[in-house]
């Protein structure tokens, strides 16, 4: 029976770690959709996910806990808690940056500046790196998790591209810096975004196989 409870609080951490990830994937997909069409509402029922967010959060930290303190679990089931703990914290960090997106329409009168085009794209990667680290997690599969991560240098190029871009455009009208502002907070948090996924692809790798790596 104390065996069987131990596996059933393994099990519970694992989902309720892959329901936050959900939870992140749906919270930064619909915040990009805001912000690219400046969908004031989309934006308000996005926000309104975060304490969701907290609860599936404080609910992974309850699980480790118990299972530290009651079960004291060794070698690769240890390392499933750590993972869990590390990854449940990207992902938090991740619905916070996405939430930080979600509040740019409200701030933005009159239309973008230009269109997003580069900028969807760098959402596009980050929503995809999401989705495979999860995937990666769920499988425990260290060359998905690597692949992954491999993504964050398409981020990386992107976000340096429209940074320039934008700092040209507010050098030859000063007029559009607040607008330009946002813009470049949107491009920093997908930016981060893609490196708390890397982290998430980290995690993985050392669940999988004991080795700890930095992929980002």
């Amino acid at each position: 029976m104390v065996r069987e409870t131990y596996l059933q609080q393994l099990a519970l951490l694992k989902e309720s770690v892959l329901s936050l990830g959900e939870l992140a994937e749906k919270i930064l997909h619909d915040s990009m959709e805001s912000v690219i069409n400046l969908d004031l509402e989309l934006a308000r029922e996005t926000l309104d996910l975060e304490p969701k967010a907290d609860r599936l959060e404080y609910k992974i930290e309850v699980t480790i806990n118990d299972l530290i303190a009651l079960q004291q679990p060794l070698a690769g089931d240890l390392r499933l808690v750590v993972s869990a703990l590390k990854i449940s914290a990207d992902l938090r960090r991740i619905v916070g940056l996405s939430i930080n997106i979600a509040k740019i329409p409200g701030k933005i009168e009159g239309g973008h500046l230009k269109p997003l085009v580069d900028t969807r794209r760098m959402g596009d990667i980050a929503e995809e790196m999401l989705a495979n680290s999860l995937k990666a997690f769920e499988t425990q599969d260290p060359d998905l998790a690597k692949g992954t991560a491999a993504l964050d240098d398409d981020v990386d190029k992107l976000f340096y591209s429209v940074w320039v871009e934008l700092i040209e455009m507010m050098a030859k009208d000063p007029s559009i810096v607040s607008k330009a502002t946002h813009l470049l907070f949107l491009i920093r948090y997908l930016e981060r975004i893609a490196d708390h996924c890397c982290n998430v692809c980290e995690s993985v790798v050392y669940l999988s196989t004991a080795e700890r790596i930095k992929l980002n």
